[in-house]
This record gives structure tokens, C-alpha cells and sequence, in this order.
């Protein structure tokens, strides 16, 4: 079938066949010698794909899909990459407003009339060892709505730029020869809800691969490790199987030399829940000390053979309120935080493990021991570098909508989403729930967040409730709330704002104080900025009740483009490519630059974070 246009703006269709969200675990094969996994079931469709670009989508190839036709008008793309990053549409950088604003007057969930269209064709085969399993397709990141089809046939629909996609193309995949097809329409009602303060990028932008498992498979992880106060742990495991045929065997699992379970298994045992395991003499996970111990799941068939086995790393931590201060461990939490945009000026928010690993590198260089991935949830490889590195996270879910409820910087909601509208809340429930459902076991990760500069109501809330029944052992976070304080007991567990001072803040604790204090944004470090930093330092001395603060924001988005005149690259910001609409340098607020040179400010934050994570 050709694509059904429908679904860009129906409230009801924001996915068709999309598989269920579930941990980022990897499955092997085996366990190799060092204790890892080894023989994978993935194969990674990334690299060189044709493609064809149309700027309007009433002019698109309808049938391009279909294994007859030519093809004759594709060219070549990296993926992943922006489609804008290769020369096709128009780069822009924008803050608060839709990048449709000035051209047409749209309300949600409407889409500009104008929608360019990429359309991708990739081959493939299975390799052998694949050949007799179930197969899943998976899409880690694209903007922002695709339509997928492989081997002619409709595979399935998505939007959510920022968590993975995946359909089970098992009835439809091939052993040889198979015809994988991707169209991607750069505005969908979800355009609403990704308002945030970016350069507008469009396609396939994060790794593409499609992965087998074997007939008795772990879908689903659900891990933790809970810091008591005398010093021990508490450590839970469940898990859920699928199966593909008729199965016997057996589960066996270990925590290092400290815990460890099995498990008879077969087609009757659809999930398994360890019972809770008081460890004692635990070595507690902290910044300073990010202790991880080693999970090892082996599931085994009824000849003693290995059929699946997942390595993962748990610490144990605690993160509570007490008395209006934020504990962790026990003791009060002092947030020396840095927002952070995915970001490489080569190719905009397409990043390696390499760029990330610097990031971690640069972030607690300069004594920062928490990050908010502002305003999405990030490649999720970036969370496990964070366990390794005692980082703190504040995942942020995959929603904001500025433009929506603030105009021309005045608050304005007369028909802000998601609002108080019920056709928009299955929507944002199911953003929250991928994002917590993937990253879940992610020791690092302190609070979830609701997104941000959203304004408020009751989608917002359920999205709170949501969060709050699915992990009472984590706090939420969200700041639009200040702009709504109906809404202020029931949405986030923190008094959260943006660019107090220092004196505003003091008002709030001594005569409200109910809850602690963050500021998730302050000190734009824009320009010869972060003057006055320690005053909010101060505060900490000051308030028990203050937790600290995110600075906006860690790196520059900046683009390299070459002088035509020098032949030489420099780093263009907004309105350097011709956009007509742009808010300028504002994309320009890192402590470092976007090629990851530290500003000066960056000193001045290692020194005074310094003062309190030393």
C-alpha cells in the first residue's frame, strides 16, 4: 500500500506495527572468555543507501516502495546523516517558534502544505546464521515521521524522533536479496511536540540494523539495586521471554560472586521475578566511586547449549526526599549539572562514541556530576558511558512545545499542546513510556523528566502519574509547572526554574520551601557570560532545601561551512545558511566550542563546582 497521508495529523495513529519499547539490552550468542558477549545477532544496515529527495510531498514518488520500480532518479546518502547536512532542503537553526511561522498559519495538529520528503532504499541479506530466527528491524532515531516498507509489502508506521522504532519483519524478510524502503516526511503532528531550541534537521540520523533472536528470548529486563542505610543492598531481577518454537531449558543468572537464580524454562514461562536479595556490605555507587557490578543472564536450551546470553552492569544507589532536601545515598545531593545537546559541527546531531566519550571526558573535567539530556532522550550507548563514569542523568522525555504556548515572549496558551486535550495524551504517555521502558536499568539516571517548556495541564500530569507508578524509586522532574501552579503538588517532585536569580530563589525557600530547589536552566553562557556563578554557589551554604542547577548549556551548535573566498571551514551558526528565519547566535551558549574547545567559562565552572565535588 502506498502511504497513508492520514496518519501525519490523526491524534489516534502515532504508530502502526511498532513493536512495544522495551530495556537496551544486547543478546549473544555466547560469553567469551573475558566474561563478554560474543557471536552477536546484529547486523548493521548503516552506510550507503540510495535515496531520493523531493522538497514538496505531493510530488514524491508514490510507488517508489515497490520492488519493480527503477529507481532511476536516486542518488547516494550516508546513513545515518541529515538529509539537510548533504545539500537537500534548507538549514535552519530556530529557538522558540515552529520553523513554519511566517509562511502559514497552522494550528495543532496541522502540518505546512509545503512537506519535503525523503525517500530511502536499502539492500540486504540475512547472514546465515539468521536465517532460521525471528527478525527485527530497528530504527534508533529518525525525524520525524517514516513509513517502512521491505520487500514491497507495508512494514509499519512511527513518529519520536528520539527513541528507537522497531517492527518484526519475520513474515516478510528474506534469506537473500531483500528490499528495504523508508520514507520520511520532515513534518508530522509530532513537529508540535519537538519545538525544542535546535537546528531543524530531517531523515535517518542515528544507527539503522535490523537483528535476529533465538527460539527462547529475553524481550524485557527490569533490574535494580536499591542502597540501604546500614550499608547493604537490595537487588531484584524480572524478565520476560518470547519463544519461537517448542522450548526446554533453563535460565541461570549471577550478580558477580555476591547473588545469583535460575530457572526451569519453557513455553508455559512467560516471565521470571527473582525474589527480593538483601546483599550485604554492598559497595554503593556514587560520582566518586561509580562501583558496577556484573549481571550475567545465560539462557541455556535442554542440551546444556547456550541459546542467549546478556551481559549488563547494575550499581546500588538511593535517591530519595527527606526533608525537603534531595538525598542520595543518604546524604543531601549537591547538582552541579550541565545541560546537554547531542552535537558534533561536522555532522549536527548525527554523533560517534567517540564524540560522547569526549563529552564525558570534558563534563567531569571541568567537576560537573550530572547532566540533563535536554530535551530528548539521547543515542543510548551515552547512558551507559555515564554508569561507567558516575555521571548523574536527568532523562529527559522526548516532548517540548515552546512555540505552541509562548509568543512573541509573552505566555499565551490559548491552544497549547498537549494542554488539557485528551486526544493528545496517548501521545505523550507513550513518549514517557519509551523513554522510561529503554533506559529503565540505567544505574545513572536519577530523575525522569517530563520534557520541557511544555506549559502544563492534565496530559503533563498523567504523564507525572505515569512515571510515579512505573519507578517510585526515582524522582520527577519538570519545570513548565511554574507557569501553572494548579498543578504544582501533583506534576514534579522539585520546584524547578529557569534563570532565577539568586534572590528570587531565596524568597521561594523562605517563604514557600515545600520542595527543593533546581534551577534546570541557569547561567546562559552565551557569549562573556557565567559572571556571578558562585552567588548561586552561595545558596548552597545558605538552604539546605537548595539541590543545585543545570547550566545551559555544555557546546555550542555550530556547523563547519567553508569561505568560498579563503577556502577555509569556520563555525556558522543560525542565519549563516541563508534561513530566513533564525534566531542567530543563540544557538552559541556551550562552555566549550562546538569543535569541543573549552571557553574561559569553562574554568570559571571547575572552579566553583570544584568547591563542592572535590
Amino acid at each position: 500500500m502506498a502511504s497513508d497521508l492520514t496518519y501525519l495529523t490523526d491524534l489516534n495513529t502515532f504508530c502502526v506495527n511498532r513493536m512495544d519499547a522495551h530495556s537496551d539490552h544486547i543478546h549473544y550468542r555466547n560469553e567469551d572468555e573475558e566474561g563478554n558477549g560474543a557471536s552477536g545477532f546484529y547486523l548493521c544496515l548503516d552506510g550507503e543507501w540510495d535515496f531520493i529527495y523531493c522538497p514538496d510531498s505531493r510530488e514524491r514518488e508514490e510507488e517508489f516502495y515497490r520492488e519493480d520500480f527503477s529507481g532511476s532518479k536516486a542518488e547516494k546518502i550516508k546513513i545515518p546523516s541529515h538529509v539537510e547536512m548533504n545539500g537537500y532542503g534548507q538549514i535552519q537553526y530556530i529557538n522558540t517558534m515552529y520553523p513554519w511561522e511566517g509562511k502559514e498559519m497552522l494550528r495543532p495538529p496541522m502540518i505546512p502544505s509545503v512537506n519535503p520528503v525523503s525517500q530511502y532504499i536499502r539492500y540486504f541479506d540475512l547472514a546465515a546464521c539468521m536465517e532460521n530466527e525471528r527478525i527485527i528491524l530497528r530504527f534508533e532515531g529518525v525525524e520525524s515521521a517514516m513509513y517502512v516498507y521491505l520487500n514491497g509489502e507495508f512494514v509499519g508506521y512511527s513518529e519520536d524522533s528520539f527513541t528507537p522504532s522497531e517492527f518484526d519483519i519475520t513474515d516478510k524478510v528474506r534469506k537473500k536479496g531483500n528490499r528495504l524502503c523508508v520514507e520520511v516526511f520532515r513534518y508530522s503532528k509530532a513537529s508540535w511536540l519537538e519545538d525544542q531550541d535546535f537546528f531543524r534537521f530531517s531523515g535517518i540520523f542515528r544507527p539503522v540494523y535490523v537483528y535476529s533472536v533465538p527460539s527462547c528470548h529475553v524481550e524485557d529486563m527490569a533490574v535494580r539495586g536499591d542502597y540501604q542505610r546500614d550499608g547493604s543492598g537490595v537487588f531484584t531481577l524480572r524478565l520476560r521471554f518470547s519463544y519461537k518454537d517448542s522450548f526446554k531449558g533453563k535460565l541461570v543468572w549471577s550478580l558477580g560472586d555476591i547473588a545469583s537464580g535460575e530457572a526451569v524454562l519453557d513455553e508455559s514461562v512467560l516471565s521470571y521475578a527473582s525474589d527480593e536479595i538483601r546483599i550485604e556490605n554492598i559497595k554503593p555507587y556514587h560520582y566518586k566511586t561509580p562501583h558496577l557490578y556484573d549481571l550475567k543472564i545465560t539462557v541455556y536450551d535442554d542440551d546444556g547449549l547456550v541459546v542467549e546470553f546478556i551481559p549488563y552492569k547494575i550499581g546500588f544507589n538511593h535517591i530519595e526526599i527527606e526533608n525537603e532536601m534531595v538525598m542520595y545515598n543518604y546524604h543531601r545531593l549537591f547538582i552541579c549539572g550541565v545541560n546537554r545537546h547531542e552535537w558534533n559541527p561536522s555532522s549536527g546531531r548525527v554523533i560517534s562514541v567517540e564524540d560522547m566519550r569526549k563529552d564525558i571526558e570534558l563534563i567531569r573535567g571541568c567537576n560537573c556530576n550530572s547532566v540533563r539530556t535536554c530535551h530528548y532522550p539521547d543515542r543510548v550507548e551515552w547512558y551507559s558511558l555515564c554508569d561507567d563514569a558516575g555521571i548523574y542523568v536527568m532523562a529527559e522525555t522526548n516532548l517540548e512545545s515552546h512555540g505552541s504556548w509562548q509568543k512573541m515572549s509573552a505566555v499565551e496558551p490559548s491552544w497549547n499542546v498537549p494542554g488539557d486535550d485528551p486526544s493528545w495524551k496517548a501521545i505523550v504517555l507513550d513518549r514517557a513510556k519509551s523513554n522510561y521502558e529503554l533506559l529503565k536499568n540505567h544505574t545513572s539516571i536519577i530523575f525522569w523528566s517530563l520534557g520541557n517548556e511544555s506549559y502544563c495541564g492534565e496530559n503533563i500530569k498523567a504523564m507525572n502519574e505515569y512515571f510515579k507508578n512505573a519507578d517510585p524509586t526515582r524522582l520527577v522532574h519538570y519545570e513548565g509547572v511554574f507557569h501553572y501552579p494548579e498543578y504544582k503538588k501533583c506534576v514534579s517532585d522539585v520546584e524547578s526554574q529557569m534563570y532565577a536569580p539568586p534572590q528570587r530563589i531565596r524568597e521561594y525557600l523562605e517563604k514557600d520551601g515545600s520542595k527543593p530547589f533546581i534551577v534546570c536552566e541557569y547561567m546562559h553562557c552565551m557569549g562573556n557570560s557565567l559572571g556571578g556563578f558562585r552567588e548561586y554557589d552561595d545558596l548552597f551554604d545558605e538552604y539546605l532545601s537548595y539541590a543545585g542547577g543545570y547550566i545551559w548549556d555544555f557546546i555550542d551548535q555550530a556547523l563547519y561551512k567553508k569561505d568560498e573566498a579563503s577556502g577555509k571551514y569556520y563555525l556558522a551558526y543560525g542565519g549563516d545558511f541563508g534561513e530566513k528565519r533564525s534566531d542567530y547566535e543563540f544557538s552559541a551558549n556551550g562552555i566549550v566550542r562546538a569543535d569541543r574547545v573549552p571557553k574561559p567559562a569553562y574554568e570559571e565552572v571547575r572552579a566553583v563546582y570544584g568547591n563542592r565535588i572535590r
